[in-house]
C-alpha cells in the first residue's frame, strides 16, 4: 500500500484517474436523469414586502 501520491506506483495512480472518472460519470448521470415535474417558476404570485403572507399547496415532486 502507498501511502504517498509521490512515491505511488503506476498502479496505484490508475486506480485513483479510474474512481475518479467513475465518480464523475456518475455524477453526470444524475443530472441527466433528474427531473423536476411541472414546476413553474414564471407565474408565482407577486408580494410586497412587510405584509403577512400565507401560503397552501404542495411542493411538486422531485423525480
Amino acid at each position: 500500500m502507498n501511502h504517498s501520491m509521490y512515491s505511488a506506483d503506476r498502479r496505484t495512480h490508475l486506480k485513483i484517474v479510474v474512481i475518479g472518472l467513475l465518480c464523475a460519470t456518475l455524477v453526470a448521470a444524475v443530472g441527466i436523469f433528474a427531473r423536476i415535474g411541472n414546476l413553474d417558476l414564471g407565474t408565482a404570485p407577486l408580494v410586497k414586502a412587510g405584509q403577512p403572507t400565507a401560503l397552501s399547496g404542495r411542493l411538486p415532486p422531485i423525480r
